[in-house]
């Protein structure tokens, strides 16, 4: 696959701030990729720097390999946008909002009534067609921003923590339209916060912290970093929890951790080969097993590993590519 993301020792900086320090991607044509990183560690401002709401202050990036500081409108062409907040019109309904957006992209007049359609069905918001979109749920929202983005059929789309402040079914429903919208040949390009957000939607990340790439690749490879071993865990009862984890080291050498009803474990390759085994000592010490697994690390063991577990403050990013365009701030 062709790259249709290029960043080539991208650098900016807000005086003496460095938002972005010498970063390098590639994002292929036809993948979910994403950036992934605690607040202000850049994520954002790379956003803002595709869209050329933003100039580096060096370094390049090209899209579908037009450079985006000497080709500002027909990289424009090219993409969908999606923000952190969600930017509706509270007096418009749902199919108004679609109508006004339709014209801002240049969509020919006699194609604006099956583009709103389609939206509105994407969305599944025909029902609503006709009612204000400031009487909208957030869940409701954030889905007709989704298909405000794609009434262009853009090229690439970009995703800026698409699903911020959604409930769980709403996030669920949120991530099958971004898988949908992939299997129709859409690149995407999302920054997220939530770590089973990322591993759920993404072909490949790099992890993002104080505006460096400290890691990229697929999901898996990841989080093989995470760990030289894999994690073994085992749910039992809440008072067997410690007769098992004793056990466990007297038998086998494993050091675990016991919370609760719930045993874990970081074994190596040779000692979770041991699995059945573990499993068939268990049940002769009549030791109740309800669950017991093997797996890799999580993104959150991960990111932690990476980025430590410090939360971080910060008021470099609290505003997204479209509201410094709205609010006539770009740089």
């Amino acid at each position: 696959m062709s790259d249709i993301i290029k960043l080539e020792n991208l650098t900016k900086k807000f005086g003496d701030l460095v938002a972005v320090n010498n970063v390098s991607l590639n994002i292929k044509e036809g993948e979910i990729f994403g950036l992934l990183g605690p607040n202000g560690a850049g994520k954002t401002t790379i956003i803002n720097m595709v869209l050329s709401l933003l100039h580096p202050t060096s370094g390049r990036i090209l899209v579908n390999g037009l450079d985006v500081v000497k080709n500002k409108e027909k990289v424009k062409q090219l993409i969908g946008m999606m923000t952190q907040e969600t930017v509706v019109e509270p007096d418009l309904t749902g199919a108004q909002n679609l109508e006004l957006f339709c014209q801002l992209y240049h969509i020919a007049e006699e194609k604006i009534p099956a583009a709103v359609r389609f939206g509105l069905e994407e969305a599944d918001l025909m029902k609503f067609a006709d009612v204000k979109a400031g009487t909208y749920s957030g869940g409701m929202q954030r889905r007709l921003g989704l298909v405000r983005a794609m009434l262009q059929e853009p090229k690439l789309l970009l995703l800026d923590e698409p699903t911020t402040g959604l409930d769980v079914q709403n996030r669920v429903s949120m991530w099958q339209r971004i898988k949908d919208l992939n299997k129709k040949g859409t690149t995407l390009l999302l920054t997220t916060q939530y770590l089973e957000e990322a591993d759920e939607l993404c072909d490949r990340l790099a992890i993002i912290d104080h505006g460096r790439v400290i890691a990229q690749g697929t999901p898996s490879e990841l989080k093989r970093m995470a760990s030289e071993g894999e994690i073994l865990e085992i749910i039992t009862s809440p008072e067997m929890a410690q007769k098992a984890a004793n056990f466990l080291r007297t038998k086998f050498r494993i050091s675990p951790e016991v919370k609760g009803d719930r045993i874990k474990a970081i074994v190596q390759k040779t000692e979770a080969e041991k699995l059945t085994k573990i499993t068939k000592g268990l049940e002769q010490e009549k030791i109740p097993i309800f669950s017991i697994s093997i797996h890799l690390p999580t993104l959150d063991d991960v990111f932690i590993k990476l980025t430590g577990a410090t939360i971080r403050d910060t008021t470099q990013e609290t505003e997204s590519a479209m509201t410094r365009t709205f609010m006539g701030r770009h740089r």
